[in-house]
């Protein structure tokens, strides 16, 4: 090692079976017109760049059997004389093709003997060992897979790097329609389709809870389930005493008869399945509750289902036809109804509660064509009551 240092202005360096791994990085610091080195059974696993650094002129290189696993070292040196370059028998598994950009006179090169690996991950290599004109690789037509095990044998360059190339774009092409298909559908549906879906969503969901109701045989626990919002339970506080206490009718109030720990949409199915017919007490609160439209949807859902005199609506307030727009169908039931109203706040409130009362009396039979348009009540109070 000490007469290769000594030596000055050597154009060829053999070096085999002399060092068991990396030798010296400076050890051809003095040596700047070196043309050709070869080092053959050395461990070059660590090769680090820096070795080259001193031997920018060099054309022909021979790193035979010493372990390589990359040829990414070749990127980072200046080697632009290179012509000739032998790394058969070493680790190499995957070429970067693009490390012969910095080597461009390259017209040699033997990789044989080299446990390649058959994937994507050596496209470009093969697209390149093909396609070139400058370099010779030689014996590529010869070269063997290792991996992965099932490809083990068969010739690199049989490998097919198109599906490679193609899956990529076509992937990308389809994923981007597909995402800006699904973004303008979901905005058709969400505009205009969106209480058409959720009124065929409640409907199957009380389609389901009837069928297993009617199989169970399961008596009515109430007389009337009040669907109300929050904002009106004093107007319901202060009235609705008067169903309970003075003409007995057993009532199922959010406060009172939910059970604690259910989720509240069984809550609601449970109560409006378990009482003979269902009060909705409607205000602007009311439509602009998210649990009271559930609430009358599954009302709603049962009516049609069972074609029963089971939904009374009382109106707290006069509301206009346009706010009623998103509820179509109790819209199209208000407009069919017969109206009994108040025009005064708190005349004729004996009369009133009469009418609530023979509305719960009504049977619970299905309703025949001559009283079709009686199928619902629906009753208006003055805001004042």
């Amino acid at each position: 090692m000490q007469m290769l240092q000594g030596m000055i202005h050597l154009e060829n360096v053999l070096a085999e079976n002399i060092y068991i791994s990396l030798p010296n990085l400076d050890i051809f610091q003095f040596n700047t017109k070196l043309k050709s080195l070869t080092i053959r059974h050395t461990d070059l696993s660590h090769l680090d760049p820096v070795f080259f650094r001193s031997i920018p002129n060099l054309e022909v290189l021979d790193f035979s059997n010493s372990k390589l696993k990359s040829l990414d070292f070749l990127a980072q040196v200046d080697l632009s004389a290179l012509r000739y370059l032998k790394l058969t028998d070493n680790e190499l598994t995957v070429i970067n093709e693009t490390v012969f950009q910095s080597l461009p006179a390259l017209t040699y090169l033997d990789l044989d003997n080299n446990p390649f690996t058959c994937d994507c991950s050596n496209a470009g290599f093969i697209q390149w060992v093909i396609g070139n004109n400058q370099t010779q690789v030689v014996n590529a037509h010869q070269y063997t897979c290792s991996f992965p095990g099932a490809e083990q044998g068969r010739k690199l360059l049989d490998f097919d790097v198109q599906s490679c190339w193609m899956d990529v774009g076509f992937l990308c092409f389809i994923s981007s329609t597909c995402l800006v298909v699904l973004t303008l559908l979901s905005s058709f549906i969400y505009h205009f389709l969106r209480w058409q879906l959720s009124y065929g969503f409640y409907f199957f969901q009380a389609f389901l809870y009837d069928s297993r109701k009617k199989k169970k045989g399961t008596p009515h626990q109430f007389d009337a389930f009040v669907s109300y919002n929050v904002h009106d339970e004093a107007w319901v506080y202060r009235e609705l005493p008067v169903l309970e206490e003075e003409q007995g009718w057993r009532l199922c109030l959010h406060h009172r008869d939910f059970q604690p720990g259910k989720p509240i949409m069984e809550n609601i199915t449970d109560a409006i399945y378990g009482s003979r017919k269902t009060i909705c007490v409607i205000s602007q609160h009311y439509l602009q509750s998210e649990w009271c439209s559930r609430e009358i949807q599954m009302a709603s859902f049962r009516l049609f289902d069972e074609h029963k005199d089971v939904l009374i609506l009382l109106f707290l307030e006069e509301i206009p036809d346009q706010q009623l727009s998103p509820y179509y169908r109790m819209r199209k039931m208000v407009k069919r109804r017969t109206y009994l109203s108040w025009p005064q706040a708190g005349q004729h409130t004996g009369v009133f509660w009469q009418n609530v009362q023979r509305a719960l009396e009504t049977g619970d039979g299905p309703t025949d064509n001559n009283v079709a348009d009686w199928t619902s009540t629906v009753l208006r109070i003055s805001l004042n009551l």
